[in-house]
């Protein structure tokens, strides 16, 4: 068996992993992120505001993970949002919709029974990296 190169991705412009996982890990012409939460990453907390909030944090730490893969939302394929409240679908949808314009990426959205920290919304994301 031969193993494939694989490329840990850190930044200080998102939250850190709160265990042992990575935020993201790049692989050939894709890179996979972590579920990230609203969370401020000077912090460490949850944003206030209610699922708006946390949406729109969740989405520039998304954002600040993919630019240091070498990426950027543009490049993302397929998310996955997990909600607390299948409720609040259509206020994180517009939220969501401010960061997706054109092309949005393909999506699923689940209700799940608890997040960490008591979060509303969890995004994770597959992207293509810019890499030659």
């Amino acid at each position: 068996m031969t193993c494939r190169d694989k490329t840990v991705i850190k930044t200080d412009l998102a939250p850190a992993a709160i265990g042992p996982y990575s935020v993201a890990v790049a692989g050939g012409p894709f890179v996979f992120t972590a579920g990230q939460l609203g969370i401020d990453p000077k912090t460490g907390n949850l944003v206030e505001g209610g699922i708006e909030a946390e949406t729109r944090q969740a989405l520039k730490n998304l954002s600040s993970i993919l630019e240091a893969a070498n990426s950027c939302l543009e490049n993302v394929v397929k998310t996955t949002v997990f909600l607390r409240d299948i409720n609040d679908f259509a206020k994180m949808n517009a939220i969501y919709g401010e960061f997706f314009t054109e092309n949005p990426p393909a999506r699923s959205a689940v209700q799940v029974a608890a997040l960490p920290k008591n979060g509303a919304v969890e995004i994770e994301a597959i992207g293509l990296t810019n890499k030659d």
